[in-house]
């Protein structure tokens, strides 16, 4: 039996940099993984995955659109779908060994296999109990899906499914307009495929700046995408090569029905702590399955913490990987922060879309006096040079005070741009003191700057 001062449970973004962090702060730390390789969804079925595929697929769209215009001639590239998926699977390969590395260079022990908490200070993985001073969960989460909708992962498929198909299909329905469902039915429909989004709300992606998400459902049409809005799906009937889609329509109760090649179930995910033991140890459970906590990542269950998708917040990589390090830094006694106001949000499709802080509508609910800063992306030079003149840069800022609340950007590199404002938010800037930095020229950063000239007198570009 082996003793640890941690055992994280779970080699995701947040188990895994918890676990390097409890190394560097002198902890005796091990990790359980069951999979054959570490990085948990994120690495090797989800973000790293996604990413190659939306990279791959931007460079075809570029080659077909747009290198004639730059003087690049000759046919566009042809799509060989088995080669794609082994560069996909060759990035997965090198970030999820680099993990390894980092596990041996701090000298973090790989528990081999699915772990359970017998008791707590125990963590069992196969047949062998492992002692801890401290456990932390860190098991992330699992797609969910809806009644009458079985998963096979080959007709009807989670993101899992949807990252290794066995062939592009001609037509795919995409069961939710977040996140996932618009990044992997942007990969499909750049590869040909008729992609329409199925949508229970009457807005993408719940949650978004109302502005942001109307102006992205309209980029996203132009691109080819369909959708249908205000729908409860009913039932996937699967066929021998297709499903059939039933949905209602929420306005007048009609019925419909709509066939593909392919059905991805895109409707959001659920933490994942089945087979923990955490019912028999009387770890207490949210109603939708997320583990409570307190401010310094510890349930009621003393010497048991959780961090990530398995506790309440956005199901975000870079959100566990926060707390990881925080979770970390409480059990080596010293204070662990986490800002949960300055948690950005990006989604990685073709123009990016990323926001931090309040949105119009958050501040309208709670009667705060904002103002408004706006700069679109076509008064960008660099923007029009390379086809990304869509979109725009949104700064909320207080009337009075001038301090940045949020900020909301859909256009190019919109997932690097943000964590400008973010730093800014955390050193409780203004949209002033980001008005007189320099930035470089020509870059995109400056939409960042001209909307925050926006806030006051006026941007100098518009």
């Amino acid at each position: 039996m082996a003793s640890y001062d941690v055992i994280i449970i779970g080699s995701g973004p947040g188990g895994y940099v918890c676990a390097i962090r409890c190394a560097q702060l002198g902890l005796k730390t091990a990790c359980v993984e069951g999979r054959d390789t570490l990085g948990g969804t994120c690495l090797n079925i989800g973000c790293i995955p996604s990413k190659a595929l939306l990279h791959a697929t931007h460079q075809l769209h570029e080659a077909e659109h747009n290198f004639a215009k730059m003087g690049l001639k000759g046919k566009s590239p042809s799509v060989d779908w088995p080669q794609m998926l082994a560069y996909k699977d060759d990035v997965i390969g090198q970030n999820t060994k680099g993990i390894e590395f980092l596990f041996k260079k701090n000298k973090v022990d790989w528990l081999k296999g699915w772990g359970s908490i017998p008791e707590p200070g125990k963590v069992k993985v196969g047949d062998e109990v492992h002692e801890a001073k401290n456990i932390v969960v860190a098991t992330g989460s699992e797609p969910t899906s809806l009644p009458g909708i079985e998963v096979d992962e080959k007709i009807v498929v989670t993101s899992t499914g949807a990252l290794e198909l066995a062939k592009v299909p001609k037509k795919m329905v995409v069961i939710g307009g977040g996140v996932i469902g618009l990044e992997m039915g942007s990969v499909y429909a750049r590869l040909g495929a008729e992609v329409t989004v199925i949508e229970f709300l009457d807005a993408i992606t719940p949650g978004m700046d109302g502005e942001v998400a109307r102006t992205f459902q309209k980029i996203l049409r132009k691109q080819g995408m369909n959708f249908i809005m205000g729908a409860a799906v009913q039932s996937v009937e699967t066929l021998k090569t297709k499903a059939k889609v039933n949905y209602t329509l929420r306005k007048d109760d009609s019925e419909h029905q709509t066939d593909a090649d392919v059905v991805l179930v895109a409707t959001g995910r659920k933490p994942y702590t089945d087979g923990l033991g955490l019912d028999a140890l009387g770890v207490k459970i949210a109603k939708r399955g997320q583990i409570e906590v307190d401010d310094r990542w510890a349930t009621n269950v003393k010497g048991i913490h959780a961090i990530g998708d398995a506790i309440t917040g956005p199901m975000l990589a870079h959100k566990a990987e926060d707390e990881g390090m925080a979770v970390a830094e409480v059990l080596a006694g010293k204070h662990g922060h986490v800002n949960y106001g300055v948690i950005p949000g990006v989604i990685y499709t073709t123009p990016e879309v990323a926001s931090v802080g309040k949105t119009e509508e958050e501040l309208k609910e709670v009667g705060r006096a904002y103002k408004v800063g706006k700069f679109s992306f076509m008064g960008n030079g660099r923007a029009k040079a390379v086809f990304q003149g869509d979109g725009f840069v949104k700064l909320l800022a207080d009337k009075e005070s001038d301090r940045l609340l949020g900020a909301h950007i859909i256009g190019p590199m919109a997932g690097d741009l943000i964590h400008e404002i973010c730093v800014a938010m955390e050193f409780g800037a203004s949209a002033e003191d980001v008005a007189l930095t320099c930035h470089a020229h020509p870059t995109f950063s400056e939409a960042v700057r001209e909307a925050a000239l926006a806030c006051g007198d006026g941007a100098i570009h518009a």
